[in-house]
């Protein structure tokens, strides 16, 4: 298994995982049409690819990308004082099925907890499913209050 930030080679493999993850949590969606997803994925993950701003993680085993995080960098207003780091947001976390429980979203979240103290970016921000909870919680990750939300109408 190989952990490392992915390319625009992975572009296909990435718009399918996205797909496959969506319908396996939501099945009302498999009647959307794969062909627009597909082109507004695609537009997506090469601005994304190209960008300082969005670095998604993948494990490869035999040149197939079985599981995914995607990392974008939140940058903060200069504050008097101290020196400003990003924080980052986490989504878009996935393992295909057949490799859950095996460790390699560990395994991957693991680099990635490296990357942060590595770059010092000032934290990881990250909602997660009630399923995922304990996957956080083992890699060192707690509980933090709930932010507030504006929803215009």
């Amino acid at each position: 298994m190989n952990i490392r930030f992915a390319e625009t080679k992975d572009i296909h493999q990435l718009i399918k995982m996205r797909w496959d993850n969506t319908i396996e949590f939501d099945e009302s969606k498999k009647d959307e049409s794969y062909e627009e997803f597909e082109k507004e994925c695609q537009i997506f993950l090469e601005n994304a690819l190209n960008s300082n701003q969005w670095f998604i993680w993948v494990a490869e085993d035999k040149g197939k990308i079985i599981s995914h995080i995607y990392i974008e960098l939140i940058h903060k207003v200069p504050r008097p004082g101290r020196i400003t780091h990003p924080f980052a947001y986490m989504t878009n976390v996935y393992t295909i099925p057949e490799y859950r429980s095996l460790g390699v979203g560990s395994n991957v979240l693991s680099s990635i907890n490296k990357w942060i103290k590595e770059n010092k970016y000032e934290f990881v921000i990250v909602w997660p499913s009630d399923e995922a909870i304990n996957y956080y919680k083992k890699n060192g990750y707690v509980h933090c209050k709930e932010p507030m939300e504006y929803f215009p109408s």
